[in-house]
C-alpha cells in the first residue's frame, strides 16, 4: 500500500488526536479500495468552513467535513492517485462530540473515515447509497475498536 496524506493545519485549535491518528485514519478507509492513492487532509477555522461552504453548497454555515474529489480524467487518475481533499473544521468537531456526548477521537475517526469515503465515491443522498456508506463507516470503526456510530439516533448529527 502506498498513500500521501498531505496533513495541512490550517487553524489555532488544539487537536485532540495526534498527526499520526489522522493520517491512519485516512489510510484505514483508503486501504480497503486503493492500493496507491493520494489526498490532501485540511484543518480549517470555522471561518474558513463558512467560506468554503458558502461557496461550494450555497449554505452559509459551519460544517464538520467537507470532501472535493479531484475527478481527473481516467488517463491521468489511473497513473496519478489523486483522490482529491478532505476538510475537517476542529472546532465543530469539538462542538458535536460534547453536544453528542462521544469521545474526541471516536468522533474524530468517523469523521475522517467519512470524508475519505466521499473521495472514494461513497454518498449518502439516497437510501440505498447511505446503507453502503454507513456499512463501511462501521466496518472501519469496528477496526479501531470504536462502537456503531448510528446505533443511538439522539447521538447522530446531520
Amino acid at each position: 500500500m502506498n498513500y500521501v496524506i498531505d496533513l495541512q493545519v490550517a487553524c489555532e485549535d488544539p487537536l485532540p488526536v495526534t498527526e499520526a491518528s489522522l493520517i491512519a485514519f485516512a489510510e484505514l478507509a483508503l486501504k480497503a479500495h486503493r492500493d496507491k492513492a493520494e489526498l490532501t487532509l485540511r484543518l480549517v477555522s470555522p471561518e474558513e468552513m463558512i467560506d468554503l461552504n458558502s461557496t461550494y453548497r450555497k449554505q452559509h454555515k459551519t460544517t464538520n467535513v467537507l470532501a472535493f474529489p479531484a475527478n481527473l480524467p481516467a488517463a491521468i487518475a489511473m497513473d496519478y492517485p489523486l483522490l482529491g481533499d478532505v476538510i475537517v473544521c476542529p472546532a465543530v468537531l469539538l462542538a458535536e462530540s460534547q453536544e453528542l456526548n462521544k469521545a474526541l477521537d471516536f468522533h474524530w475517526a468517523h469523521i475522517v473515515i467519512h470524508g475519505v469515503l466521499h473521495l472514494l465515491g461513497f454518498d449518502h443522498m439516497e437510501d440505498e447509497e447511505t446503507r453502503l456508506m454507513q456499512a463501511q463507516e462501521i466496518r472501519l470503526l469496528a477496526e479501531l475498536g470504536f462502537t456503531n456510530p448510528y446505533l443511538d439516533e439522539d447521538n447522530y448529527l446531520e
